[in-house]
């Protein structure tokens, strides 16, 4: 199982029981034992602390991805950047040489 498989199914469960409490709280609502407007307190209780679990979450996922990515010793954006500014100055340079050489063989 690869961590994209990881994540689709912890977010699956997150989903699925989020939906399990609003059918247990619709469930109360039915029976009688809580009010309408409690069960609206309730699910945006659950909503909060799901959104700040999901938050936390993402925030863990995206530090593992950091560290496994540093790990591998992969160049990061700004190192392309720096390489590519070098490659184009190195170009620049080629061309003036070139440039140099036809003249002294005109």
């Amino acid at each position: 199982m690869n961590l994209f498989d990881v994540v689709r199914k912890a977010l699956l469960a997150g989903l699925g029981a989020q939906e399990k409490v609003k059918e247990f709280v619709d469930e109360l609502v039915k029976k009688g034992e809580i009010s309408k407007s409690q069960r609206a307190k309730i699910l945006k209780a659950w909503t909060e602390k799901a959104g700040k679990g999901t938050e936390q979450f993402s925030k863990n996922i995206s530090d593992l991805i950091s560290k496994i990515l540093e790990n591998m010793n992969l160049p990061s954006k700004n190192d392309i950047k720096k390489l590519d500014k070098k490659i184009e100055s190195l170009s620049e340079m080629i061309k003036k040489l070139e440039g140099s050489e036809k003249k002294e063989q005109g």
